[in-house]
């Protein structure tokens, strides 16, 4: 997915808006752990494993991967709502591209049905909202009531349907408890996950990212249930979860001592491209309009199926 900084908030304030929780949580320091728990329970669909491994890439590109998709949730949090719009059009003419037969099921797979978007989302969504109250300063009872709804309102530019995603985190414990019994691992899934986790310098994203990946797995590792690190085959010691957790809440809270630029010093080795996106939302341009809109109201004025052109929108 390309990606130009200065179209960060050309028209409007996106979906959500500065007073919004998800401006507050995914784009604190802890959003970069939250995601790395988020691409790592993706493998856990037996359809998206398909769909990542059969293009090979993950294992050459973990960063490419990670970052790509962290920088499409960041633009639906945060973004103008046409450079939403438009990225989401891209994401989902992507996965049009990747289908075949998933080998455990012999179903065909597609990254664009609305079981593995959902999968996709919700995940997403909340590990970067677990580690904001592992590692941050959480949020209030309203606060979290209006997340879940905004999480509701982003589902609308996915192939699923927005009334599918919980809206208590009650929601969220069922939805888990109603999709454990198809989640599963395989070699390739395995592997999947312990590039994202544990990467190698040999996969060609570099010592650096290497590092910071592993690091940065000590932490989202301690926000995972046991069953997810069982059936992932990284668990740990709870001993390790214990030490972890007070040392990440002071590493954030000194991160956000910097003028809340933390996560920009703390994503571009992770994440390059999510790290610019999150440069530019902090320069806090003023956008044409001052305001929120929908996205069925987004889609009209900038999707490709819109009856009103970009140009008579401006």
């Amino acid at each position: 997915m390309t990606f130009d900084p200065t179209t960060l908030r050309r028209d409007d304030y996106g979906f959500f808006g500065p007073d919004s929780p998800s401006w507050k949580v995914w784009t604190s320091p802890t959003a970069v752990i939250g995601f790395q728990r988020a691409v790592t329970l993706e493998f856990f669909d037996p359809f998206l494993t398909a769909s990542v491994a059969d293009t090979g890439k993950i294992y050459a590109d973990a960063r490419g991967r990670l970052d790509a998709t962290f920088a499409y949730f960041l633009i639906v949090a945060i973004g103008d709502s046409r450079t939403a719009i438009q990225a989401s059009e891209h994401l989902m003419s992507v996965h049009a591209k990747s289908t075949g037969i998933e080998p455990i099921t012999g179903r065909r797979y597609s990254p664009n049905s609305p079981e593995t978007q959902l999968w996709i989302h919700i995940t997403g969504w909340q590990s970067v909202l677990k580690a904001y109250e592992m590692f941050g300063p959480g949020l209030t009872p309203e606060e979290e009531a209006r997340y879940w709804q905004e999480c509701r309102i982003a589902a609308e530019l996915q192939t699923c349907k927005p009334e599918d995603v919980p809206l208590t985190r009650e929601g969220i414990r069922e939805y888990y408890a109603n999709v454990r019994s198809r989640l599963c691992t395989s070699e390739r899934a395995q592997e999947g996950m312990h590039q994202m986790l544990f990467t190698s310098p040999k996969n060609g994203a570099g010592w650096t990212y290497a590092i910071g990946a592993r690091l940065l797995s000590f932490a989202s590792i301690a926000t995972l249930p046991k069953w997810q690190r069982k059936l992932g085959q990284f668990d740990r010691p709870g001993i390790v979860d214990l030490l972890v957790k007070p040392v990440g809440r002071i590493l954030v809270w000194l991160f956000t001592l910097f003028n809340k630029k933390g996560l920009i010093m703390a994503a571009p080795i992770i994440a390059p491209m999510a790290g610019q996106i999150l440069e530019q939302h902090l320069k806090f341009e003023t956008p044409t309009r001052q305001e929120t809109v929908t996205p069925a109201a987004a889609r009209e004025l900038y999707g490709s199926q819109g009856h009103r052109s970009v140009a008579a929108a401006g």
